[in-house]
């Protein structure tokens, strides 16, 4: 058994390198994992990809490499006590900042690692974590069956929550200001798209709805979101007294004044993460909440994800641009950073 791990780490001058460190000890209730593939969450995980461009320019050189990721898929190599659910060899998704970074090994809680179904592979199964995080996003919303829904931010996240919205009955528009991610979005299922700044996303919105307004919008980005929620301003729907209506789910991590006009009943949900359980410890290593009580949890979700993946209902393989092999991560990504605003999924294989 290997007792140390190969792992992607970003550096203070903007490379994405790899290093060695020691497997975690297995502990009751995880699994250890050998890592198939990996999916880089770039917001979250690096603050978008032109951030590694702007380290280069401006770098940190005592900045020590730092190793991230949390979402893979692979095969169970061990089971401690208490994850008897799992046995040696079985195919998994994994998640959780901590447990599933980008490495050859991973030791995660059993109640983070769902089975991937026979036909969906590491690859796919790999979009765990930000699927499931989607997955939360449109249960916080509440959506009901013929809604129209603006997703506003089509990197990853988005992609996924307009596809989830999609299957569940609502009509879908997608504002992003990089026409490569419309375009992608149109391909997956939503049923139209705004490049801003070279669209006019609050006519194109108007258009979409019929003059009927936007029951809902999913924040799928980071930075500032005025100019987004200026342009909800005009796209919800309104009542005849003037009132603005609607549901604006927070998934991504903008910045914006609230309220945004003083006769609003527009209300602001949070979505974070993954669903209950993440994070908690006792349950990431323990016992399942009753679902009698509690449906959907972050396992629950996950498994519905792999389940979508599987049915050819959620469409992954579209989203994915860049597969690089971990043992080649410098010089891959190296060759497709010159083009952030062409960079989408990028999957990491072991």
């Amino acid at each position: 058994m290997a007792k140390q791990r190969l792992m992607a780490a970003v550096t203070g001058d903007g490379r994405i390198i790899t290093v060695t460190q020691d497997i975690p000890a297995i502990k009751p209730g995880s699994v250890l994992v050998e890592t198939k593939a990996s999916l880089v969450s770039p917001g979250t995980e690096l603050n978008g990809w032109r951030s590694l461009a702007a380290a280069k320019a401006d770098p940190k050189p005592l900045a020590q490499p730092k190793t991230f990721g949390y979402s893979s898929a692979g095969v169970v190599a061990e089971v401690s006590d208490g994850a008897q659910e799992f046995k040696v060899g079985d195919r998994v998704a994994c998640v959780g900042g901590g447990y599933a970074p980008h490495a050859t090994h991973a030791v995660v809680p059993h109640n983070l690692c769902v089975a991937l179904p026979d036909n969906v592979t590491f690859e796919q199964g790999s979009y765990a974590m930000l699927a499931a995080t989607a997955m939360h996003a449109l249960r916080r919303g509440e959506p009901v069956f013929g809604e129209y829904v603006a997703v506003a931010g089509l990197g990853l996240l988005g992609q996924l929550a307009g596809q989830l919205h999609h299957l569940a009955g609502n009509y879908v528009i997608g504002w992003d200001t990089i026409a490569f991610r419309t375009e992608v979005a149109l391909q997956v299922g939503f049923d139209a798209a705004a490049t801003v700044g070279k669209d006019d996303e609050v006519a194109a919105t108007k258009a979409f709805t019929a003059g009927r307004g936007l029951d809902a919008a999913v924040l799928a980005f980071g930075g500032d979101g005025n100019a987004v929620m200026r342009s909800l301003q005009q796209t919800l729907k309104v009542t005849p007294d003037g009132h603005t209506m609607g549901k604006i789910v927070v998934v991504g991590n903008p910045s914006f004044d609230w309220p945004f006009r003083a006769s609003s009943n527009a209300e602001v949900r949070q979505a974070g993460r993954t669903g209950p359980g993440y994070h908690d410890e006792l349950w990431e290593y323990g016992a399942a909440y009753p679902g009698v009580y509690m449906r959907w949890n972050t396992r629950t979700n996950l498994d519905l994800c792999m389940r979508l993946i599987s049915q050819r209902r959620l469409n992954v393989d579209a989203l994915t641009t860049h597969t690089i092999p971990l043992a080649d991560v410098e010089q891959g990504i190296a060759a497709i950073i010159s083009e952030p605003d062409r960079i989408l999924g990028v999957v990491f294989t072991m």
